[in-house]
């Protein structure tokens, strides 16, 4: 019975390549005069006009065999392939790629549970271990080469034995599981995920001792042998911060959250690192332990980042066909006094083709936002906001100054307390009033999202009042609203994604609904509402059918997010909603719309189109909307 042993370092090459050709690192770049969210809007230069000495190769690929799936694994493994109308930087150049192909090649045979596969490459009719170390090759036409995959049989798991500190793990938690399939990945991702909890038990130096992977191509299986070495229990050492000019190195620390002392967790490294990132002063982060203790038996652990730019600006864009087109421009400062304190400006103007410019809506504001405020968990923000505002429903100019503070309790949950006061000039169904409102706005909210731009999984749940008192009319009330959107991926690669979402407001006031300020009272209708009815459209109305607002509201949306290409997607959409007198939803007049979205995936998310249809407009009211933004509409 003939035996052969695949080496640990062959099995670690193979996964490396793998994970590499997976994650796109790999991949190559093409270049173009201007480049628009990955769309060439003109100049396209020569594909060879960067390459020196270019040689161009034609390509024979062939991959035997009935597996589909397998051929299509191959194929986008090739590099020759993907980049076959691209020109190589002279003939060595022609076998170097050729090599990398071949490497490519083997690790994707390993990952699919393909020990006993060969990949045969000729360059010019040679194969390619028996040309010189310095070919040269014909330029009357491009150079041939070829590849063969002969994939061979499908290899399985056999013996798994698990030794040193992994003897009392159970291989099947790992996926180690005889007679399931034997791909390089599972093995050196299941060797990976034994360290990986025993780290999680406070063992930082945890590692594989040993691997021993032997191939018997008699039974076409696989016999694995595992030895973890756990090495002692320890604490967080001395946390040291490299790297840092203008950000204060104190300040990194704390805010990371790593006390020396504290149990030693991969998680609470991660959550350091990603925390960190999110300030935005950091163009990298990266959180090092070293290789071994301490004197007091502790691991040291070295943040190292890398400072970004810290002044930034941009401008933005949206339009409906019912509210018209709006400008957006902000500039801001990440690191104002040294601690991630951030100061932005914005500005906005809306309703632009589609009101006067007496009635066009503007809208500018100052916000200063300092993290780690007190706690390490906490940020204090402070803002003042002027705004002027004509919709359908009612028309007001408003100064808001607000001042806030917002607490971290976990990953998931967040609570935020405010004071704000408000001074509004109301023109609406009851006429032109004056408002001067105090506000305690409080909410709670709960985020599990893998995404914030564009969510595959998880829900956000918010819970939020205001108690308010309106100094001019002597009225007390409180607004208490609660939402919460979820999401759900179908398929593997979550090509579909069903999304819904759900809010509900009532408000209570010692006086009648005049005396509340019509920013304050409920209307519904938008983009971010229901669609195909204008913003703030949809409302209770008086004899005069003029809008008033109301006393309670409920709004859904459901959403079914189907990705057509890698950026290209479709989103059918149906929403609802009613705005009440009373303080519960009666659902007397309900109103719902129901259109086609279209997704473009971006770095910064998703640009969205969608078109609606109100499927019962008011008399007066639009037939259509069409509306352009970034990002989800929830």
């Amino acid at each position: 019975m003939r035996r052969s042993r695949r080496s640990v370092v062959a099995l670690l090459r193979a996964g490396l390549i793998a994970t590499l050709i997976s994650t796109g690192l790999l991949a190559p770049r093409e270049a173009h005069a201007f480049k628009l969210f990955g769309i060439t809007l003109w100049g396209e230069r020569d594909k060879g006009s960067d390459v020196i000495d270019p040689v161009r190769y034609s390509l024979t690929f062939e991959s035997p065999g009935s597996d589909k799936d397998l051929r299509k694994v191959l194929e986008n493994s090739s590099l020759l392939l993907a980049d076959k109308e691209k020109p190589v930087s002279g003939d060595l150049g022609v076998v170097v790629k050729a090599r990398e192909d071949r490497e490519r090649l083997i690790a994707a045979l390993y990952e699919q549970s393909r020990y006993g596969g060969t990949v045969t490459v000729t360059v010019n009719g040679t194969p390619l271990d028996a040309l010189p170390p310095n070919p040269t090759f014909p330029r009357n036409a491009p150079v041939p080469v070829s590849v063969t995959v002969d994939p061979g049989p499908a290899f399985t798991l056999g013996h798994v034995t698990l030794e040193g500190d992994a003897a009392g793990l159970d291989p099947a938690k790992y996926d180690l599981v005889p007679g399931k399939p034997a791909g390089s990945l599972v093995i050196i991702g299941a060797a990976n995920r034994m360290v990986n909890d025993l780290k999680a038990g406070s063992h930082p130096l945890a590692a594989v001792a040993d691997r021993q992977v032997v191939a018997d191509h008699a039974t076409n299986r696989v016999d694995v042998t595992l030895r973890i070495a756990a090495g002692p229990v320890a604490p967080l050492g001395p946390v040291t911060v490299t790297g840092s000019k203008r950000v204060d190195a104190g300040f990194i620390q704390k805010y990371s959250r790593l006390k020396p002392g504290q149990a030693y967790s991969p998680d609470e490294l991660r959550k350091a690192n990603d925390r960190l990132r999110k300030l935005g002063v950091f163009s990298s982060v990266t959180v090092k332990q070293a290789e071994t203790l301490d004197a007091n038996g502790a691991i040291p652990l070295t943040i190292d980042v890398s400072e970004g730019k810290f002044r930034y600006f941009g401008v933005g864009a949206t339009y409906s066909t019912i509210d018209g087109a709006g400008l957006q421009g902000y500039w801001g400062h990440r690191n104002l006094f040294g601690e991630a304190e951030s100061l932005r400006l914005e500005g906005s103007v809306s309703g632009l083709g589609q009101n006067g410019v007496g009635d066009l809506n503007y809208a500018a504001g100052i916000t200063f936002t300092k993290p780690g405020y007190l706690l390490p968990s906490g940020t204090l923000e402070a803002s003042i906001k002027a705004a002027t505002l004509s919709t359908d429903s009612y028309d007001a100019d408003t100064i808001t100054g607000k001042l806030g503070y917002s607490y971290e309790l976990n990953d998931y949950d967040t609570l935020s307390a405010a004071t704000a006061l408000e001074f509004a000039r109301v023109d609406d169904a009851f006429g032109k009033n004056d408002y001067l409102t105090f506000s305690v706005p409080l909410e709670y909210v709960r985020d599990t999202r893998d995404d914030k731009m564009n969510p595959k999984e998880g829900y956000k749940a918010s819970l939020s009042m205001a108690p308010s008192y309106e100094f001019l009319g002597s009225n007390v009330f409180t607004n208490l609203e609660g939402s919460i959107s979820g999401y759900y991926g179908l398929g593997q690669e979550d090509r579909v994604v069903l999304a819904g979402k759900l809010s509900l407001g009532t408000l209570f006031s010692t006086g009648d609904l005049a005396d509340i300020p019509a920013t304050r009272r409920f209307f519904a209708g938008g983009g971010g509402s229901v669609r195909g009815y204008a913003y703030q459209g949809i409302s209770p109305r008086n004899g005069n059918d003029d809008a008033t607002g109301g006393l309670s509201y409920m709004t859904a949306s459901l959403e079914a997010r189907v990705g057509i290409t890698d950026t290209i997607g479709l989103v059918p959409f149906f929403d609802v909603g009613t705005v009440s007198t009373g303080h519960v939803p009666d659902f007397s007049d309900i109103r719902a719309g129901a259109g086609l979205g279209l997704r473009y995936a971006t770095p910064f998310g998703p640009i969205r189109l969608d078109v609606a249809l109100p499927l019962n407009p008011y008399p007066d009211g639009d037939k259509y909307g069409i509306y352009v933004g970034i990002g989800q509409s929830f």
